[in-house]
């Protein structure tokens, strides 16, 4: 923003009114929002004034998290809040979901991370699928996708993943290949940037901990009568996942290629990262064995029945009592805690607002439109809205949020199988954000440095989302019958 000048001119605006009146005008919109929703739309009968009001909470918020008038977890609060004064609930039920299971293990997931990050166990296993595959530009692409994979597989936030690892290598490799942004772009990050973010937006589908609002999917799942924990987000996404991983980097190739296809210098650089980083030391191995025994009693939570969220606190003590994490790291770990505040609310209002009626009432009104649809065609029709509406978003949550329960709704009164519906519409929301430069937190990182031109991003992205579509929807769908999802 412009410096402000000097004015002594009585009553002239300050800096501060002016960067002060977006914010307003956007929290102006929100409390429209509100009150036309309680005072001007029609409310059924079935839902009751609080649960009305409830309702214009909601919306609001959902608003308040495309529009962004203030931080996300401020506004969950707020909303929270008034949930309480108006939306009647007491506050003890009002503030229920800071102690639901599921955000529990967000937090502790991100704890676990952030000592993975910390440690440079994350750096050091993305460099040695490097130092395997990076001997071509596709192999650099499968190399950091492959590792995304695997970090995902317990770290929650593709932000965190890929501002703390991934984004720097991508860099670091581009410019060792004289590839800067500008005239020379062309040359290698060009291409890179474009490919391993896509292979980001798909390893957040692949797993239930592939980004933070997957849980919040899996906890609207199991409120509407179907439990979706880690192990049956592994099992449903890991074989769509890797067939999408193995072919969208050839078709991203096709679309943005590189001048540069052999790389040979990117697998001696990460050798040379390995070298000097040394041998593993014993703060990496306590993690790794950590790490490795945290996502086995996940995959096998069906056997031996501890809870997931248990044996994620559980990870967490354990480093916190060898020192490999410090009460610091998880004091400091802000990304964590914001997420506590707006998770927590978002889970608690969601479940208010289903426990109203108003979703039911939104699944008969949709139902009513597609009355002669049979619910393949209904599906199909969704999933293509649902998939495209991203473009209106800048939020996964918020996309979740606004239009996963209601959809899923409509399917599951059509008697369309539940399990196929909760999943394809999970997966497909990660899957979206790889449409534009604003559709999830990484999105804006990569797309910031500046490498690839607007149109080329979004024609990139929209061209991949029918590929990935195509495979899901294939592949995914038959993989998911043969499981038993449907």
């Amino acid at each position: 923003m412009p410096e402000a000048k000097l004015d002594s001119a009585v009553g002239a605006p300050s800096a501060t009114d002016s960067s002060q009146r977006p914010k307003f005008a956007r929290l102006a919109v929100l409390v429209g929002i509100y009150f036309a929703i309680v005072w001007l739309l029609p409310r059924p009968e079935s839902v009751t004034p609080p649960g009305w009001r409830l309702f214009a909470i909601f919306a609001a918020t959902i608003a308040g998290l495309i529009l962004q008038p203030v931080p996300g977890g401020a506004l969950v609060l707020m909303a929270v809040t008034l949930a309480a004064l108006v939306g009647g609930l007491t506050i003890q039920e009002a503030l229920a979901g800071y102690a639901d299971t599921t955000v529990w293990l967000v937090m502790a997931a991100f704890f676990i991370s952030r000592a993975l990050i910390n440690t440079g166990l994350a750096r050091r296993i993305a460099l040695f699928f490097v130092r395997l595959f990076g001997k071509s530009s596709l192999g650099i692409c499968y190399s950091l996708s492959l590792s995304d994979m695997i970090l995902a597989t317990i770290i929650p936030s593709n932000g965190a993943r890929s501002g703390g690892v991934i984004l720097p290598i991508v860099r670091s490799i581009a410019e060792l290949y004289g590839s800067s942004p500008g005239a020379t772009a062309a040359l290698l990050g060009s291409f890179l940037m474009t490919a391993v973010y896509q292979g980001i937006c798909v390893t957040a589908a692949m797993f239930f901990t592939g980004q933070a609002s997957n849980p919040l999917a899996a906890q609207i799942a199991g409120q509407m009568g179907y439990p979706i924990n880690w192990a049956s987000w592994f099992a449903a996404g890991i074989v769509p996942g890797l067939c999408s991983l193995a072919l969208v980097p050839p078709l991203v190739m096709r679309l943005n290629p590189p001048q540069i296809r052999h790389t040979p210098e990117a697998s001696e650089f990460a050798t040379r990262e390995l070298k000097a980083m040394g041998r593993m030391k014993g703060r990496e191995i306590v993690l790794a064995v950590t790490f490795a025994a945290v996502c086995g009693m996940w995959v096998t939570s069906g056997w031996h029945g501890v809870d997931i969220t248990i044996t994620a606190l559980l990870g967490s003590v354990a480093l916190l009592l060898t020192g490999v994490l410090r009460w610091e790291d998880v004091k400091g770990e802000r990304a964590a805690w914001d997420i506590f505040i707006w998770y927590g609310g978002l889970l608690r209002l969601g479940k208010a607002l289903n426990d109203t009626g108003v979703t039911t009432e939104f699944a008969k009104a949709i139902g009513g439109v597609f009355g002669g649809a049979t619910w393949p065609v209904l599906l199909a029709a969704a999933l293509l809205i649902y998939f495209y509406a991203h473009y209106g978003f800048a939020s996964i949550t918020a996309h979740i949020l606004a239009m996963y329960p209601p959809f899923v709704a409509v399917l599951v009164a059509k008697d369309a199988p539940i399990g196929l519906v909760m999943f394809s519409f999970a997966c497909f929301t990660n899957l979206a954000a790889g449409l534009t430069n604003y559709g999830t937190t990484p999105s804006p990182m990569f797309f910031a440095h500046d490498y690839v031109p607007f149109r080329r991003w979004w024609y990139v992205g929209f061209v991949v989302s029918l590929a990935n579509i195509a495979i899901w929807s294939t592949v995914g769908f038959a993989w998911w019958k043969l499981i038993g999802i449907w």
